[in-house]
């Protein structure tokens, strides 16, 4: 693989870090601050839903400009959100700084996405892209235990300012390593607009909303299906959530190979597996051993839908990658919340704490039929797009 995607995995590792990093501090940032627990929870939730808008406007804002400078662009904005944080003297400046730096994070995948897959031959995309993903899947292992203990030793703010001398260093590993001819190509957004008269763009689109929305609503409710049916005790949820991160990376992982070797068809095994892996996952809770081998199986498939879904929607705009790209990222978040939303409302509606299990695998199955339909559909139109013979790839150094 190309050393200039370690410096977009690292870009990713640090936005990922700024994503989860805050979650074990948010009781140290309430007292600071002296808000509720809810309000300072609005420090992820608002991140999610700018990252969703970032992921579509400031994509289409930057279309037209060349992508490695855009990447460099949006690794200073990310730097410049996490010094905010950094030195926030309220509760108001430090939500400025995570929308700041959330901005960044829906183009910089986009932008980097479709960089990464310009490295390396067609029958490598999917790898690339799991490498650049790698990034923030390790940030899903390490990034909150690392953000509560830098947080808890030498205070919240500590965290921000690791996580923005993480981001100089991934700037300059992009400048250095990732050669303009990989990343140079210029478009404008009325080219890139046209991707979404293809019906199978719309199709990668719903399938990364019901695929994310199932893993994330029944991931969001987790620690209560541990300590309320599984009947661990809550103090050991943080360790139990890291057998999830070590899923997420294999998972990436192994479904970029997945990816390469067969696209649809392994789009479609793994949401079938996935939907399974919930009910089964809702059915044996509360047997301790078979909760615990849920979760990492609950991690590594649900994670291994992403550089497929990346890989096949840039595929079917291929013509105008960055835009469909962004929507892809966007669709990955606005899932995030719908999923989230349905398990809220399973519970609310009194049907125990493995509900979201139950809605996150319907979700998924509805998933796996819209991605089906959508496979045939196209083979009744023409091949997938998806190239068969490997081109030399593009230097990046």
């Amino acid at each position: 693989m190309p050393i200039g995607l370690i410096a977009l995995a690292l870009g990713g590792f640090g936005i990922g870090l700024t994503e989860f990093g805050i979650v074990g501090l948010l009781p140290e940032i309430a007292a600071d601050f002296r808000v509720s627990e809810p309000v300072a929870g609005y420090l992820v939730s608002g991140y999610a839903l700018t990252v969703a808008i970032g992921a579509l406007a400031l994509t289409a804002a930057i279309v037209r400009f060349d992508r490695k400078k855009l990447l460099l662009s949006l690794m200073v904005l990310f730097i410049a959100g996490n010094l905010i944080s950094a030195v926030a003297t309220s509760y108001e400046i430090l939500m400025l700084g995570r929308i700041v730096a959330a901005l960044c994070h829906g183009a910089f995948f986009s932008v980097g996405a479709v960089v990464a897959t310009s490295m390396v031959a067609e029958n490598k995309q999917g790898s690339a892209i799991a490498v650049m993903f790698g990034g923030l899947t390790v940030a899903t292992v390490i990034g909150v235990p690392l953000g509560t203990f830098l947080g808890q030793q030498l205070g919240w703010r500590s965290t921000f300012w690791a996580i923005s001398i993480i981001g100089v260093i991934a700037l300059i590993g992009i400048q250095l390593l990732v050669h303009t001819s990989a990343g140079g190509a210029k478009t404008d957004l009325r080219s890139e607009m046209r991707a979404f008269r293809e019906p199978q763009v719309w199709v990668s689109i719903a399938v990364g909303v019901l695929a994310f929305g199932g893993v994330v609503g029944a991931f969001t409710y987790i620690a209560f299906t541990l300590t309320e049916v599984s009947g661990f005790a809550s103090s050991m949820v943080p360790w139990l959530l890291v057998l999830f991160g070590v899923g997420t990376f294999i998972g990436n992982w192994a479904g970029g190979k997945a990816a390469d070797r067969s696209l649809n068809g392994s789009l479609i095994a793994i949401m079938a597996v996935l939907a399974a892996v919930l009910a089964l996952f809702a059915l044996t809770a509360e047997n301790q051993i078979l909760t615990l081998v849920s979760l990492v199986l609950m991690g590594t498939i649900g994670l291994a839908t992403a550089p497929g879904l990346q890989v096949r929607i840039m595929q079917y705009a291929s013509s105008a990658p960055t835009m469909a790209a962004g929507a892809n990222i966007a669709a990955f978040n606005i899932g995030n919340a719908m999923g989230a939303w349905l398990g809220g409302l399973a519970i609310g509606a009194g049907f125990g704490f493995t509900s979201p299990l139950w809605v996150g695998s319907i979700v998924i199955a509805v998933g796996f039929l819209v991605l089906v339909a959508g496979t045939l559909a196209q083979r009744g139109r023409t091949a997938v797009p998806h190239a068969a013979e490997p081109e030399p790839a593009a230097s990046t150094v």
